[in-house]
Protein backbone atom coordinates (compact mmCIF):
# COMPACT_ATOMS: atom_id res chain seq x y z
CA UNK A 1 0.00 0.00 0.00
CA UNK A 2 1.16 3.54 -0.73
CA UNK A 3 2.43 5.53 2.26
CA UNK A 4 1.34 9.12 2.16
CA UNK A 5 0.74 11.93 4.60
CA UNK A 6 -2.25 13.02 2.50
CA UNK A 7 -5.61 12.15 3.98
CA UNK A 8 -6.91 9.29 1.89
CA UNK A 9 -10.53 9.21 0.81
CA UNK A 10 -12.53 6.61 2.68
CA UNK A 11 -15.85 6.60 0.85
CA UNK A 12 -17.00 5.21 -2.45
CA UNK A 13 -14.75 7.48 -4.54
CA UNK A 14 -12.30 4.60 -4.16
CA UNK A 15 -12.80 2.47 -7.24
CA UNK A 16 -12.69 -1.26 -7.62
CA UNK A 17 -9.56 -0.84 -9.72
CA UNK A 18 -6.49 -1.33 -7.56
CA UNK A 19 -5.23 1.83 -5.83
CA UNK A 20 -7.21 4.39 -7.84
CA UNK A 21 -9.75 7.06 -7.04
CA UNK A 22 -12.03 9.38 -9.02
CA UNK A 23 -11.41 13.13 -9.04
CA UNK A 24 -13.96 15.69 -10.31
CA UNK A 25 -12.18 18.70 -11.84
CA UNK A 26 -14.00 21.93 -12.68
CA UNK A 27 -11.34 24.65 -12.91
CA UNK A 28 -7.85 24.82 -14.37
CA UNK A 29 -7.50 21.06 -13.85
CA UNK A 30 -9.82 20.58 -16.81
CA UNK A 31 -6.63 21.14 -18.78
CA UNK A 32 -5.03 17.73 -19.17
CA UNK A 33 -1.52 19.09 -19.62
CA UNK A 34 -1.73 21.04 -16.36
CA UNK A 35 -3.13 18.18 -14.29
CA UNK A 36 -0.76 15.54 -15.67
CA UNK A 37 2.32 17.71 -15.09
CA UNK A 38 2.46 16.60 -11.45
CA UNK A 39 -0.13 13.82 -11.54
CA UNK A 40 0.96 11.58 -14.41
CA UNK A 41 -1.56 8.82 -13.71
CA UNK A 42 -4.58 11.05 -14.41
CA UNK A 43 -6.71 9.69 -17.24
CA UNK A 44 -10.10 10.85 -18.45
CA UNK A 45 -12.91 8.74 -17.05
CA UNK A 46 -15.90 10.77 -18.28
CA UNK A 47 -17.67 14.11 -18.37
CA UNK A 48 -20.09 14.74 -15.51
CA UNK A 49 -22.11 17.43 -13.79
CA UNK A 50 -22.39 18.35 -10.16
CA UNK A 51 -25.92 19.39 -9.22
CA UNK A 52 -26.79 22.11 -6.73
CA UNK A 53 -23.42 23.86 -7.00
CA UNK A 54 -22.18 26.80 -9.02
CA UNK A 55 -18.74 27.82 -10.24
CA UNK A 56 -17.41 31.00 -8.66
CA UNK A 57 -14.11 32.86 -8.63
CA UNK A 58 -12.28 34.12 -5.60
CA UNK A 59 -9.16 34.11 -3.49
CA UNK A 60 -8.36 32.32 -0.27
CA UNK A 61 -8.75 34.95 2.49
CA UNK A 62 -8.73 37.59 -0.25
CA UNK A 63 -5.08 36.94 -1.16
CA UNK A 64 -4.59 37.02 -4.92
CA UNK A 65 -2.87 34.00 -6.39
CA UNK A 66 0.81 34.55 -7.17
CA UNK A 67 0.44 32.24 -10.15
CA UNK A 68 -2.81 33.60 -11.60
CA UNK A 69 -2.89 37.23 -10.32
CA UNK A 70 -6.63 37.16 -9.74
CA UNK A 71 -9.48 34.98 -8.62
CA UNK A 72 -9.40 31.22 -9.18
CA UNK A 73 -12.22 28.73 -9.51
CA UNK A 74 -14.08 27.10 -6.67
CA UNK A 75 -17.58 25.83 -6.17
CA UNK A 76 -20.29 26.66 -3.67
CA UNK A 77 -23.70 25.24 -2.83
CA UNK A 78 -26.41 26.72 -5.01
CA UNK A 79 -29.72 24.88 -5.37
CA UNK A 80 -30.85 24.35 -8.98
CA UNK A 81 -27.44 25.25 -10.44
CA UNK A 82 -24.87 22.82 -11.82
CA UNK A 83 -21.17 22.64 -12.60
CA UNK A 84 -19.86 20.62 -15.54
CA UNK A 85 -16.44 19.05 -15.30
CA UNK A 86 -14.22 16.07 -16.01
CA UNK A 87 -13.94 12.97 -13.86
CA UNK A 88 -10.34 11.77 -13.82
CA UNK A 89 -9.21 8.34 -12.66
CA UNK A 90 -5.98 8.70 -10.70
CA UNK A 91 -3.57 6.47 -8.83
CA UNK A 92 -3.45 6.89 -5.07
CA UNK A 93 0.27 7.60 -5.52
CA UNK A 94 -0.74 11.00 -6.98
CA UNK A 95 -3.06 11.94 -4.12
CA UNK A 96 -0.46 13.81 -2.08
CA UNK A 97 0.65 15.73 -5.18
CA UNK A 98 -2.96 16.65 -6.00
CA UNK A 99 -3.55 17.84 -2.42
CA UNK A 100 -0.35 19.89 -2.63
CA UNK A 101 -1.42 21.44 -5.94
CA UNK A 102 -4.69 22.47 -4.26
CA UNK A 103 -2.84 23.90 -1.21
CA UNK A 104 -4.67 21.65 1.24
CA UNK A 105 -1.91 21.87 3.88
CA UNK A 106 -2.03 25.66 3.75
CA UNK A 107 -5.79 25.51 4.27
CA UNK A 108 -6.70 27.11 0.95
CA UNK A 109 -8.86 24.21 -0.24
CA UNK A 110 -10.47 21.26 1.50
CA UNK A 111 -10.96 17.89 -0.17
CA UNK A 112 -14.58 16.73 -0.17
CA UNK A 113 -16.52 13.87 -1.67
CA UNK A 114 -19.35 14.75 -4.04
CA UNK A 115 -21.77 12.78 -6.18
CA UNK A 116 -21.66 13.72 -9.85
CA UNK A 117 -24.08 12.62 -12.53
CA UNK A 118 -23.43 11.17 -15.95
CA UNK A 119 -25.95 9.73 -18.37
CA UNK A 120 -25.38 6.25 -17.09
CA UNK A 121 -24.90 6.62 -13.37
CA UNK A 122 -23.96 8.64 -10.33
CA UNK A 123 -20.29 8.63 -9.30
CA UNK A 124 -18.74 9.51 -5.97
CA UNK A 125 -15.63 11.65 -6.53
CA UNK A 126 -13.06 13.66 -4.66
CA UNK A 127 -13.05 17.37 -5.42
CA UNK A 128 -11.86 20.53 -3.69
CA UNK A 129 -13.67 23.56 -2.29
CA UNK A 130 -11.92 26.80 -1.37
CA UNK A 131 -11.97 27.81 2.30
CA UNK A 132 -12.47 31.44 3.37
CA UNK A 133 -13.24 32.45 -0.21
CA UNK A 134 -13.44 36.17 -0.95
CA UNK A 135 -15.04 36.75 -4.35
CA UNK A 136 -12.66 38.18 -6.95
CA UNK A 137 -12.70 38.31 -10.74
CA UNK A 138 -10.38 35.90 -12.53
CA UNK A 139 -7.39 37.24 -14.42
CA UNK A 140 -7.38 37.08 -18.22
CA UNK A 141 -4.58 34.50 -18.08
CA UNK A 142 -6.64 32.25 -15.79
CA UNK A 143 -9.68 32.55 -18.04
CA UNK A 144 -7.52 31.71 -21.03
CA UNK A 145 -6.41 28.51 -19.31
CA UNK A 146 -9.88 27.67 -18.08
CA UNK A 147 -11.76 28.96 -21.08
CA UNK A 148 -15.20 30.50 -20.90
CA UNK A 149 -18.66 29.15 -21.49
CA UNK A 150 -18.54 30.44 -25.07
CA UNK A 151 -15.00 29.26 -25.83
CA UNK A 152 -13.73 26.08 -27.39
CA UNK A 153 -10.03 26.96 -27.16
CA UNK A 154 -9.37 24.53 -24.30
CA UNK A 155 -11.09 21.74 -22.40
CA UNK A 156 -14.09 23.78 -21.33
CA UNK A 157 -17.84 23.52 -21.07
CA UNK A 158 -20.01 25.23 -23.66
CA UNK A 159 -23.71 26.10 -23.60
CA UNK A 160 -24.73 22.66 -24.89
CA UNK A 161 -22.91 20.91 -22.08
CA UNK A 162 -20.13 19.64 -24.34
CA UNK A 163 -16.66 19.77 -22.94
CA UNK A 164 -14.10 20.74 -25.54
CA UNK A 165 -11.89 17.78 -26.18
CA UNK A 166 -14.48 15.62 -24.49
CA UNK A 167 -18.06 15.41 -25.68
CA UNK A 168 -21.21 14.28 -24.00
CA UNK A 169 -20.63 10.99 -25.84
CA UNK A 170 -17.63 10.46 -23.56
CA UNK A 171 -20.17 10.02 -20.80
CA UNK A 172 -20.90 6.65 -22.38
CA UNK A 173 -17.60 5.49 -20.87
CA UNK A 174 -19.28 5.76 -17.47
CA UNK A 175 -22.10 3.36 -18.28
Amino acid sequence: LVRSSAKLPTGPCWTSQIHTFLYFAYGSNLLKERLQLKNPSASIHCVARLKDYKLIFGNYKGLASDRWHGGVATIENSPADEVWGVVWRMNVADLESLDSQENVRLGAYSPVEVNVKTRGQELNCRTYIMNSCIYAPPSPQYLKTLGTLQSVERNVVNESGALYGYTVEDEEKCK
